[in-house]
């Protein structure tokens, strides 16, 4: 049992006074230090991580072949100063990057965050196709600043009295568990109608749209994962009226899936990729992706200090090495890992009412918790619950969606750790089962 000492209480107390809130909601967590999927709070408890620090620690907290790359490069330098100067490191990553994409994608550009790659894409998808609306889905969270806060459309409290956001246009993604008009193949035609009929054909003249910008599973959103046809309906779509597609991987890529690109899962390419979070292997960095027919920006239309810096292109590096090393191993325990956690899931979802829904690729996987299976209302302080019942019995979760559960250990967790996380888990998902009856 997990007890919370007065050196985190001292922590939280103080750290409500001098700064500024963020999204911390759910259970008191000061984490101090980890291996692989093991971290330990500042009171010295042990966690099993189920969160992977958001997807952030893909490989393993202080993966050793990154840690040493970072630690390397920290005593030789660390800025780069890349918007006016050159270097050999960020070249030689853009060309080992280049070599995962599809064929024909040629430009990268450096920021410093996930948020930063998708202001990136947006600029770059209204310069190169000279036109200004972009389309973005429901439930999708694409960052916080304003470009990328304009297409999120997660949670009301992310955006409020922060508009008008101009330039953007929210369309219907295809959720099949809450889709009421048929399966997944009649969910598909739904979205794609409608962004045909009453986008394009009404709202707007097709050729105002730039760019249609989504994640292959949305992410905060819920972890939603579309039908398998949706993406390929969708280029179908883009193609007709010459609008780019943006796949924002910033949480689903660089193996998250089992894939390097999350949306390789649906046989379909974009015109423009993002990526952050794991991609530094815990150093801030963000990478935008363009193909070569799109040409280059303007030289000077977009540039920022640290993109690119020695630091995070170190961890970049090393993390692409390490995957480029262990690429078909990785494929092979991300999808078997993947697949023990489903079948356990589902063996839940047949004992437990609060199951509604699981769903997920590789090891992105989300149970959403309902009151009742039927009218599929949503649990929200249940799903709070079962987190924070998991945390004091050893299990980092991060919620999703409105009442959904992540489960997003690191690529490279344990077998052992695999049975003892979902062990916890049930064990809570009981305790709050047994409320409802």
């Amino acid at each position: 049992m997990i007890k919370i000492g007065n050196k985190i209480k001292n922590i939280i107390e103080r750290d409500k006074r001098v700064i500024m809130p963020t999204t911390r909601e759910v259970f008191p967590f000061v984490p101090s230090h980890g291996k692989n999927d093991i971290v330990y709070d500042i009171e010295g408890n042990k966690f099993i991580d189920f969160s992977s620090f958001i997807s952030v620690y893909n490989f393993g907290i202080g993966n050793e072949y990154i840690v040493n790359a970072i630690r390397e490069q920290a005593n030789k330098l660390i800025h780069a100063a890349f918007t006016d100067f050159y270097g050999v490191e960020q070249v030689e990553f853009a060309e080992k990057l280049i070599k995962f994409m599809p064929n024909g994608f040629g430009k990268v550009f450096f920021s410093n965050s996930g948020t930063e790659a998708n202001e990136a894409a947006i600029k770059f998808a209204r310069l190169l196709n000279k036109r200004y609306y972009i389309i973005g889905f429901y439930n999708a969270f694409h960052g916080r600043t304003y470009g990328s806060l304009s297409l999120t459309a997660s949670k009301a409290i992310q955006r409020a009295h922060l508009g008008p956001f101009v330039g953007s246009i929210h369309v219907p993604y295809p959720y099949p568990y809450r889709f009421k008009y048929g399966d997944e193949d009649e969910c598909t035609n739904y979205v794609i109608d409608f962004i045909e009929e009453n986008i394009i054909n009404k709202e707007y003249s097709s050729d105002e749209i730039a760019a249609i910008m989504f994640e292959p599973i949305q992410g905060e959103g819920g972890y939603i994962v579309p039908p398998k046809n949706f993406f390929r309906e969708l280029r179908k779509i883009a193609d007709k009226y010459g609008i780019l597609l943006i796949d924002d991987e910033v949480q689903a890529g660089y193996m998250r899936t089992g894939k390097f690109l999350a949306l390789d899962n649906f046989n379909t390419k974009a015109d423009i990729y993002t990526f952050g979070k794991s991609a530094g292997g815990g150093v801030p960095i963000g990478i935008t992706v363009t193909s070569n027919k799109l040409g280059t920006i303007p030289e000077g239309s977009h540039a920022n200090t640290f993109g690119g810096n020695y630091l995070a292109i170190a961890g970049a590096n090393a993390t692409i090495e390490y995957i480029n090393k262990n690429r078909f191993t990785l494929e092979r325990e991300i999808k078997k890992k993947g697949e023990i956690i489903i079948k356990r899931l589902l063996e839940m979802q047949n004992k437990y009412e609060l199951i509604g829904d699981v769903r997920g690729i590789g090891l992105m996987i989300g149970i959403e918790l309902v009151k009742n299976k039927y009218t599929k209302e949503h649990a929200v302080k249940e799903r709070d619950e079962v987190i924070k019942n998991a945390f004091y019995d050893g299990l980092l979760l991060l919620p999703a969606g409105k009442s959904s559960i992540r489960i997003i250990p690191p690529l490279t967790v344990s077998y052992e750790n695999i049975e003892k996380g979902l062990e916890i888990l049930e064990n809570s998902i009981k305790k709050v089962n047994f409320k409802l009856k």
